[in-house]
């Protein structure tokens, strides 16, 4: 019978992949508030397009919002999507 040997942690707690991960979308001097609201509901689950131009609104108003948090892995994905689809983009955050 083998024998399980756990290996030391190299990193601190909440390092992986695991915890929540923001997806935030900065205010910026070339999208619309049309593309910005439909690109948000075409990439991001649960967002519709009004709910999209709310979005847009808050990230013209305040300079950025968080669009979305979860685990790193999708907060990846979504955010690849919406830079590629020309949004500007802050780095993922983890908290």
């Amino acid at each position: 019978m083998g024998q399980t040997i756990e290996k030391p942690r190299v990193q601190g707690p909440g390092s992986g992949l695991g915890g929540e991960w923001r997806v935030i979308v900065k205010n910026d001097d070339h999208n619309t508030f049309d593309h910005v609201a439909m690109t948000l509901a075409r990439y991001i689950p649960g967002i519709t397009v009004p709910i999209g131009y709310e979005y847009a609104d808050r990230i013209h108003n305040s300079g950025q919002a968080i669009v979305w948090s979860g685990q790193r892995e999708v907060a990846e994905l979504y955010w690849e999507q919406l830079q590629g689809a020309g949004l500007t983009m802050a780095p993922l955050e983890q908290g």
